[in-house]
């Protein structure tokens, strides 16, 4: 069957039988699944950003990407209650859009969700080996870390939805307690002499050492604070009552990310030993720990308690990926035994056990890349600039999405109405587009950018050349061919 450039696959029901997931998922699930998602980024990550912008520099990265991200889940809390599909971002695009838009998101959404993961493990390896080392003496190859935490995670996620999101629960509390001793321990030591201790360049002020192109170039890191928040949408066919859940799941997971943001950037980094350690360490948070506590076991018990935190937002982005994966192999947009689910646990083990090779296989190159990369450029930092290209491609097209949905199918249910509309939608987008641009400041990480642009080009090569031609009547391909065909029956028709 062809429709435009687009063509479609007969497969029979059993099909869709080898493809089935369980629906497992409430509000605190689906809440505990998007702060989980993110909560590693007040572990590590965004302190980078200091380093390039200063203290003012980021906080001032921080308050857009924070209005970016309030706009983009309003708009994404419409869009997956009215078009409640495990594809997501793609789903949206795809009645949007049609199959090009649809696979562009997609495939920009899993460079995010495959990297993603890849950057917390490096953040795990430094808080785990730097605590092994001072408890036990032992110096253990950061890759090694990456390894065994990867079996463990893919593990779980294996091991079905059910345990999955009462394991993110579990996660996601262990690492907000966490943060919260390091916040009240933190809370009284506070010094604007330690937030902007960055020796500033070319007359600027402390407070931005590195005037307003240094903010620019912080926007990046200031996205890992709430980056993978809009995965949410993808535990749709998984969730019990999505229309409802998953709207108030991302207004209170943002408000919750937003409020831990804040704390975290002023109390990390206004304590000893401030910004200019801060904004280079792997692990920023023990250096916190070591100012509040003391050296010693007792910091590095916390700082092994910290991984709590990496963990919870390693685990919720394999879940990601492993979803983001499967509804585009399921749609014939990849290949297809990606999608298969087990026949016991009903998780797509194909495309969770795929996602983790290519994510440790990327950070290795890069760990031991140091001809390319150089010997200066964090594992962790290159890898982040990486993932957030796909992230803020995806964003674009969502924001995209969402104004061409609200023109071209007004009659769409939609359970949830976005109160900032189409204004709201474009603000975000513009700030996504702007942080794409941002990324190419820095040069310490363009090598790594423009392996992803060459990953990219390749996939919308290999979709042009002949993905196209292998599409599935998925739920998600179904529902936007029925809108179409809605739309074409009248202007008042509805989908």
């Amino acid at each position: 069957m062809r429709l435009g450039t687009a063509e479609y696959q007969h497969v029979g029901a059993e099909y869709f039988e080898e493809r089935g997931l369980r629906r497992h998922a409430g509000f605190w699930s689906l809440w505990a699944l998007g702060v989980g998602a993110v909560i590693s980024g007040d572990f590590f990550g965004w302190n980078f950003g200091l380093g390039v912008g200063g203290f003012g520099g980021l906080l001032a990265a921080t308050g857009i990407v924070a209005v970016m991200y309030v706009c983009m889940c309003f708009s994404i809390a419409e869009m997956s209650a009215a078009l409640p599909h495990a594809g997501g971002a793609y789903s949206f695009a795809r009645t949007a859009m049609g199959p090009w838009g649809g696979y562009i998101t997609g495939l920009a959404e899993s460079i995010e969700y495959i990297l993603t993961p890849a950057v917390i493990v490096v953040g795990i390896g430094g808080y785990a080996g730097a605590a092994i080392d001072d408890i036990f003496g032992a110096d253990i190859p950061a890759p090694v870390y990456w390894l065994v935490f990867y079996a463990v995670f893919v593990g779980v996620n294996m091991a079905g939805a059910g345990a999955a999101f009462r394991f993110s629960i579990f996660v996601t509390i262990c690492a907000l307690g966490v943060l919260l001793v390091f916040w009240i321990g933190a809370v009284g030591s506070f010094s604007w002499d330690w937030a902007t201790n960055i020796e500033p360049e070319g007359g600027n002020p402390r407070f931005l050492p590195f005037g307003w192109t240094g903010a620019a170039e912080a926007m990046p890191f200031a996205i890992w604070f709430y980056l993978a928040i809009e995965q949410l949408p993808l535990a749709a066919e998984e969730s019990r009552n999505p229309g409802r859940d998953m709207p108030k799941a991302l207004r209170w997971g943002i408000l919750t990310l937003i409020v831990a943001s804040i704390l975290t950037l002023f109390l990390n980094a206004g304590i000893a030993p401030g910004s200019a350690e801060v904004g280079t360490s792997d692990e920023p948070l023990f250096l916190a720990f070591r100012t509040i506590f003391g050296a010693g076991a007792g910091a590095s018990v916390l700082e092994l308690a910290a991984v709590a935190g990496l963990a919870a937002s390693f685990h919720a982005i394999i879940y990601a990926y492993g979803r983001r994966i499967y509804s585009l192999s399921r749609s014939g947009y990849f290949p297809r035994v990606l999608s298969l689910t087990h026949p016991q646990t009903r998780t797509p083990h194909f495309a969770l056990a795929a996602g983790a090779v290519i994510g440790y296989s990327v950070a290795l190159l890069i760990e031991f890349g140091d001809d390319w990369f150089g010997d200066d450029a964090p594992v962790g930092a290159v890898l982040l600039n990486m993932a957030v290209f796909g992230a803020v491609i995806s964003y674009v097209m969502q924001m995209i999405s969402f104004v061409r949905l609200r023109r071209r199918f007004p009659g769409i249910e939609r359970p949830y109405v976005s109160p900032l509309g189409s204004l709201g939608a474009l603000a975000a987008g513009l700030i996504a587009f702007a942080t794409l641009i941002f990324l190419f400041l820095n040069s310490d990480y363009r090598l790594g950018l423009y392996g992803c642009a060459i990953w990219f080009a390749a996939g919308l090569a290999l979709f042009a050349a002949g993905g196209r031609k292998r599409l599935v009547r998925s739920p998600e391909e179904e529902f936007a061919l029925a809108a179409v065909a809605a739309e074409e029956a009248g202007p008042a028709a509805g989908a």
